[in-house]
């Protein structure tokens, strides 16, 4: 049977079911980073931009084609995260931008709205490089161009250009020697094929899951995707109330002033398996979701509170007794909460501030760094996950200033931080183009109060040239980059233009490192040690790093930063 056209309805199902087909592939398509770092997060970064798109669409009830495109556009807009998640976002952008309010979709508004999802990515990236997710989507909307007039069967169109896709996608390691050094084909790239092979399914009838309630639909961060995995694992862990052990069955949600380190979450869930069974207990950045049979409800509150806020308290007495007691303990939970919404609503009201700064770090220490020198909201994320543009608008939003400076600290956040300015109406934003936290920290210092907001983003700008960044981390997979061979668990230390150093041995690889990094003009070294380093170990280092550069300054800092074992700044 020939589909000659899309409607509102079985497009909702094609994007529905692209987004989960990409949920279902992202490890294999983070596995494709270049570098073979513990923190490969394409494919994460962009289930998390179409899965927002995603559940914006499951919410609606039957849309129009209008209401339709508008959620996919403005939910994949607010939930990309990374490069490749921005770029997605805006090939969706354009593409809706083309189909607008037509009722259906033919060939040649599938061709039209292919082109503009091509111009209006391109536009979005200000130095596109060939050999990416932009080279795969160029490759299939010419496909689309190309045979659109002979085919007025969009399930045969769509297979055709899929399989263009992925002919470009082959070819990929010829655009880009870095992809064929290391043996890959580009990542987003692949997560783009990934999402239109979910779609073409749909259209050629295979059968397809299109509920969002499942644990694959857990990529993204919100609390309503804790609570569902929370929820569905819970209802798999039921116990029969013949024989209850424990009686009072107890949810409820941390609201997280900062990330949990995984050891801090292996104690909590040691401190619930103390009290309870029937335990759930999932988290990301800002939250904690739990679930847990207990004989003592108030214990668990407390426990939770020595973390952060408690919210969504629930406690169903399964014994059907003192449930009284527990109402009156979880309605004074809820008054605290109140009192803090209320704190907040009344901050929001205050006058706004002359200039504020955003920006991203992740580990406590780093984040208290960017606190003393200013920074108004810090983003939990950086490296192991990058904050969204929603994230951005709401840091935004809550630095309450006229004239906000956000710092990106990552180059795979720069896209987002921008595409977060040109949403926001009501602040003048400007992007500080910082890849590194070094950079972040440099480009604050160098802020000058007498200064224009103009005057202070060139000198921002042009101070990140004086400082040169390292990162020391582990290899996940053997490889080769950089005309290294780097096997599995090798130490690796990156610079700003790529891997500088590789070995066994982490303070001799760092060391290697610096060697890199330093000239006769660095003055002064620091070092920020990751939450897996202890203060006699970064001091190990530190004394070496002075006694074979006895003419440098050398600074220590606890950034608690993970993934890196040290991040490093000459200057």
């Amino acid at each position: 049977m020939l589909i000659t056209t899309i409607d509102a309805g079985l497009l909702k199902k094609c994007f529905i079911a692209g987004a989960k087909n990409l949920d279902a592939n992202k490890d294999y398509i983070n596995e494709l980073n270049v570098f073979p770092v513990p923190d490969g997060d394409t494919g994460t970064n962009m289930t998390m931009t179409v899965m927002t798109a995603a559940r914006a669409l499951d919410e609606l009830e039957d849309p129009d084609m209008k209401q339709l495109v508008k959620a996919m556009s403005s939910g994949s807009l607010r939930g990309a995260r990374g490069n490749s998640g921005v770029i997605m976002s805006q090939l969706i952008r354009g593409f809706c931008k083309a189909v607008g309010d037509n009722e259906v979709i033919d060939a040649e508004l599938a061709d039209a709205a292919f082109t503009r999802a091509v111009e209006t990515a391109y536009k979005a990236v200000m130095k596109p490089k060939e050999g990416t997710i932009l080279t795969v989507a160029r490759g299939m909307s010419d496909k689309v161009t190309e045979i659109f007039t002979d085919s007025e069967d969009l399930r045969s169109l769509l297979h055709d250009t899929v399989d263009c896709g992925r002919e470009v996608l082959d070819k990929t390691p010829e655009l880009l020697p870095v992809l064929k050094e290391a043996g890959v084909v580009d990542s987003g790239g692949q997560g783009l094929i990934v999402f239109m092979e979910g779609a073409l399914a749909v259209l050629e009838g295979r059968e397809v899951d299109l509920s969002l309630d499942s644990d694959r639909a857990s990529a993204a961060s919100s609390g309503d995707d804790l609570e569902a995995r929370a929820g569905a694992a819970a209802a798999r862990g039921h116990i029969s109330t013949d024989d209850i052990k424990f009686g009072y069955c107890t949810e409820f949600i941390v609201n997280l002033p900062e990330p949990l380190s995984d050891e801090k979450l292996a104690d909590f869930k040691g401190f619930l398996e103390s009290i309870g069974d029937s335990i759930v207990c999932v988290a990301d950045d800002e939250m904690v979701k739990v679930h847990v049979h207990t004989n003592h409800p108030g214990r668990a509150f407390e426990k939770g509170l020595e973390m952060g806020s408690l919210s969504r308290m629930k406690v169903d007495n399964m014994r059907e007794e003192h449930e009284e007691k527990l109402i009156k303990n979880a309605s004074k939970i809820a008054a605290m909460n109140k009192l803090k919404e209320a704190a907040e609503e009344e901050k929001k009201n205050e006058p706004k501030k002359p200039v504020g700064f955003v920006t991203v770090a992740s580990g406590s220490g780093l984040a208290h760094i960017f606190e003393e020198l200013g920074a108004g909201y810090v983003i939990r994320g950086g490296q192991t996950m990058n904050p969204s543009t929603d994230d951005m608008l709401k840091a935004i939003d809550a630095v309450n200033a006229e004239e906000v400076f956000i710092l990106p600290n990552n180059k795979n956040i720069i896209l987002a931080a921008e595409q977060a300015a040109k949403i926001n109406e009501d602040v003048h934003v400007h992007v500080v183009p910082t890849k590194t936290i070094p950079q972040g920290i440099t480009a604050l210092i160098n802020y000058r109060e007498d200064a224009s907001a103009e005057e202070n983003m060139q000198a921002m700008t042009e101070s990140l040239a004086s400082v040169k960044s390292g990162e020391v981390t582990y290899a996940v997979r053997n490889t080769q980059v950089d005309g290294r061979e780097i096997r599995e668990g090798d130490i690796m230390g990156i610079g700003d233009r790529g891997i500088l150093a590789v070995g066994e041995v982490l303070n001799d690889t760092t060391m290697d490192m610096l060697a890199e990094m330093t000239d006769e003009n660095t003055s002064i070294i620091t070092v920020y040690a990751g939450e897996g380093i202890d203060d006699e170990a970064a001091g190990m280092l530190c004394d070496r790093i002075r006694e074979t550069y006895p003419d440098v300054d050398v600074e220590y800092e606890r950034g608690e930063q993970p993934v890196y074992y040290y991040i490093i700044s000459a200057e």
